[in-house]
This record gives C-alpha cells, sequence and structure tokens, in this order.
C-alpha cells in the first residue's frame, strides 16, 4: 500500500509539472508545421526568421553564441532551382558581421558562433533565404563585446 501512495503522490506532481501548451493539445506539428514528408497542397504561409540575442554568459567571455529558429522554412544544405519546387521550403542563412561587403552562408540548423572579435559594439546581419539565395527575411542583432583576457590580443 506504501508503494501504490508513492506512485500516486509522483503521478499527481508529474501532472502539475506538464506544460500548459501540452496540456491544452499543442502537438508537435504546431510547432514543428507541417511534416517534411508530405508535399503541401496549399500555399504556404511567409517564411519568418526569429533571432535571439546573444547568450550572456559566452558573451561576457568575449564568444557570441546566437541561437534562431525558421519559420515555415527547414534550414537544409540545398540549393537551385528545383529546390525551389519543394515543399515545404528549405533554405539556409547568410550571415554577414559589422557591415562587411560579403557574408558566409550557413545551412547547419545550429546556432551562430563567433569567437575573436575585438572588444566593442557589433552587428551582425541575418537573412534567411530560399535555395535559390534570394532573401525572404531578415534580423540584425546587436551587442557589445566586453573588454575581457578572454578577447585581447596576447602580449607574446
Amino acid at each position: 500500500m506504501m508503494f501504490t501512495l508513492d506512485y500516486m503522490a509522483l503521478v499527481v506532481v508529474a501532472a502539475l509539472l506538464i506544460p500548459a501548451g501540452a496540456a491544452a493539445g499543442q502537438s508537435a506539428a504546431d510547432y514543428l508545421g507541417p511534416a517534411g514528408v508530405v508535399p503541401l497542397s496549399a500555399p504556404q504561409p511567409p517564411a519568418r526568421l526569429i533571432v535571439d540575442p546573444p547568450l550572456p554568459a559566452p558573451l561576457a567571455r568575449g564568444q557570441v553564441f546566437i541561437q534562431y529558429r525558421a519559420e515555415n522554412l527547414r534550414i537544409e544544405p540545398v540549393f537551385g532551382p528545383k529546390a525551389t519546387e519543394v515543399t515545404p521550403r528549405i533554405g539556409h542563412l547568410h550571415v554577414s558581421l559589422d557591415h562587411a561587403p560579403w557574408h558566409w552562408a550557413d545551412a547547419s540548423g545550429e546556432p551562430l558562433i563567433l569567437v575573436g572579435l575585438p572588444a566593442g559594439p557589433h552587428e551582425v546581419l541575418i537573412t534567411l533565404a530560399d535555395a535559390n539565395h534570394h532573401p525572404l527575411d531578415r534580423k540584425i542583432v546587436d551587442f557589445v563585446v566586453p573588454a575581457t583576457a578572454a578577447n585581447m590580443p596576447s602580449s607574446h
């Protein structure tokens, strides 16, 4: 009987810890969008880029970690005219730093990581692009790299 009471207490605690979204019936499709294995029959909503500010703890050490996610687009390393016909839509990022005339492409889907930047203010332009490199959405992230031993030039 003691085991039953402990088990029931555990069930009650677990039920209290379930996030409100899950209790309200939020499904994986609500969060992830349509399944990538089934072609869409309706027009896709516009792609959208959501970008967080750099993570504070690494930034305090001079390391810039920028997390992002794309809505209505899957980040994939697939390019070219035929790739724009894929549904759900696929694409990648173009990233530039401090108004540079060049950028790099990122199709990893992982956080952007910048290290070795000099202390001071910086700006990262992140552009969500389709498989033919046409821009779909963009965000600018401004931050300041603090003057720390981690990012100051070595005297050696």
